[in-house]
C-alpha cells in the first residue's frame, strides 16, 4: 500500500459538511497511511480540480493572509492533523453538488482527495435549469401540497402571528428576515444539500423567473399556471390550493419606480436611515409592483416570489455593510440599537425562534428553534438580533452563518 491522506472539510468527515461558501472553512489533511516514508514529515501539495461549469476553491494555510490556488503543507506522518482553511474562488461557485475536488499530492502522486461544493445564493435569473429544478422541487417538497414543513414558514409572517409586529417597520426588519431565509434555505438543504435561496434582482430585467417553467405566469384572474413539469402546480397554502400575482408591469422589464442597487446602498452610511428607507423603497416598491398575494405583507409568503424578493433585500444590506464595513455590533452604525422594543435590541433573542409567547409576543410560536447546519455552528437554536449582523465572519470567524451572495465577496 502506498501513502495516503484524509481531507476533512468544516473540520468534519462527514459528507454533509462538504460546502463551503466565499468565507474560509477550517479544514484538516492528516496522514492516514504512511507506507513507503521514512522521514518524521511528508510535504502535501493541495490544489483543486473543477468539473466543467464546476466552482472552484483557494486556500491558505491560517485565519488571515491571503488565498492562493495551492498550498503546500508539512504533515506528520504520526497520524497528527494540520489545519488550513478553504474557500470559493469568488466568481466560479459550483452549479452541482461535488464538483470541485480538493486534491492532495506528494509529488505528482495523488494521495487523497475530497469532492465539495461551492455553495453560493445567485440570481435567479442566471439559474442553470438543473438549479432552477433542484430549488422549486425542494421548495414543493417543503410544502407537500399544504401538508408539510413550509406551513410554519407562512405561519411566522401572517397576521394571526402578529409578525407586523415583530419585524416590519422596525430595527429588527433586515435582522428578522435574515434569520428567517436562513431557517428557511437550511430546510430546503435538508431536503437536497445543493440548494440555496436565489434571488430576484429587482432592479433589472429577470423575465426567466415569471415562466411556466420556473414562478409561473399569470392567467386573465392572476391565477398562476405552471409547465406539466413543475411541481409547483400543486402549491397549496391556507387549506387553499395555488398562487395568485399578477405583475403591473411587463416583466420583459424592471418594475418601474425602484430604486436600483447602487441608489439602494447610497441611501445612507448608518443602519437607522438605510433600514428605513429601503423598507419603503425597493423593498416596498417590489411588493406592490404586483396585485395578488405578495402586495401585502400578511399574504406574500403565500408566494414562492416573497423569498426571492426577501433574499435580494437581504444582499442589498449585505453589499451595504460590505461597502462600509457594517458588520460589527459593536460599532453604532451597525445598528440601530435605540429601540426600547422586545426582539429589537441587540441582545434579544427572536420571536419565534426563542419560543417566547405572550405579552408583546405574539400567542404562538411556530416552527420551533432554527434549523441547525452541518458547517456552521452560528447562530444557534434561539437567534438574537446581534447573531445575524456578522453573517459571513468578517469580525469573528464564529459567528459565520454558512451563506454567501455571488457578487459580495468576503
Amino acid at each position: 500500500m502506498a501513502l495516503t491522506v484524509e481531507l476533512q472539510v468544516n473540520n468534519s468527515t462527514v459528507a454533509t459538511a462538504r460546502y463551503v461558501t466565499w468565507a474560509p472553512s477550517l479544514c484538516r489533511v492528516r496522514v492516514t497511511n504512511p507506507s513507503g516514508t521514512t522521514t518524521p514529515t511528508v510535504s502535501v501539495k493541495l490544489s483543486s480540480a473543477s468539473a466543467a461549469a464546476g466552482g472552484a476553491v483557494v486556500f491558505r494555510s491560517g485565519s488571515t493572509g491571503a488565498f492562493a490556488s495551492t498550498l503546500t503543507l508539512s504533515v506528520p506522518i504520526n497520524g497528527t492533523s494540520v489545519t488550513f482553511f478553504a474557500a470559493g474562488k469568488l466568481g466560479q461557485p459550483s452549479t452541482n453538488d461535488g464538483d470541485v475536488t480538493i486534491e492532495a499530492r506528494v509529488g505528482t502522486t495523488l494521495v487523497g482527495s475530497v469532492k465539495l461544493m461551492v455553495r453560493i445564493r445567485k440570481n435567479a435569473a442566471r439559474l442553470t435549469t438543473g438549479e432552477r429544478d433542484r430549488f422549486i422541487s425542494a421548495l414543493a417538497r417543503l410544502n407537500n401540497q399544504g401538508q408539510g414543513r413550509f406551513v410554519d414558514f407562512r405561519d411566522m409572517h401572517n397576521t394571526a402571528t402578529n409578525v407586523l409586529t415583530q419585524s416590519h417597520g422596525i430595527p429588527g426588519f433586515l435582522p428578522w428576515h435574515r434569520a428567517y431565509l436562513l431557517d428557511l434555505e437550511r430546510e430546503l438543504q435538508a431536503i437536497d444539500r445543493s440548494v440555496t435561496l436565489p434571488y430576484w434582482r429587482f432592479d433589472q430585467a429577470a423575465p426567466s423567473i415569471f415562466t411556466r417553467e420556473f414562478l409561473g405566469v399569470a392567467n386573465s384572474t392572476g391565477t398562476l399556471q405552471f409547465s406539466s413539469t413543475n411541481p409547483l402546480q400543486f402549491w397549496r397554502t391556507d387549506n387553499m390550493p395555488g398562487i395568485n400575482r399578477s405583475p403591473q408591469f411587463n416583466t420583459n422589464n424592471a418594475p418601474p419606480g425602484l430604486l436600483n442597487e447602487a441608489q439602494t446602498i447610497a441611501l445612507s452610511s448608518g443602519y437607522t436611515s438605510f433600514r428605513r428607507l429601503m423598507e419603503g423603497n425597493p423593498h416596498g416598491f417590489a411588493h406592490t409592483s404586483f396585485d395578488g398575494f405578495i402586495f401585502n405583507p400578511a399574504t406574500a409568503p403565500r408566494d414562492p416570489l416573497f423569498f426571492l424578493l426577501h433574499c435580494n433585500v437581504d444582499r442589498l444590506w449585505a453589499k451595504w455593510q460590505r461597502q462600509l464595513g457594517r458588520f460589527d455590533p459593536a460599532v453604532a452604525s451597525s445598528y440601530d440599537n435605540s429601540s426600547t422594543r422586545v426582539g429589537q435590541r441587540l441582545a434579544d433573542t427572536m420571536w419565534p425562534w426563542n419560543g417566547i409567547t405572550g405579552g408583546t409576543r405574539p400567542a404562538t410560536a411556530p416552527g420551533g428553534a432554527l434549523a441547525v447546519s452541518q458547517i456552521v455552528a452560528a447562530p444557534g437554536a434561539s437567534p438574537r438580533v446581534s447573531d445575524t449582523l456578522d453573517y459571513h465572519g468578517a469580525i469573528a470567524a464564529a459567528a459565520r452563518l454558512g451563506f454567501d451572495y455571488d457578487d459580495v465577496p468576503f
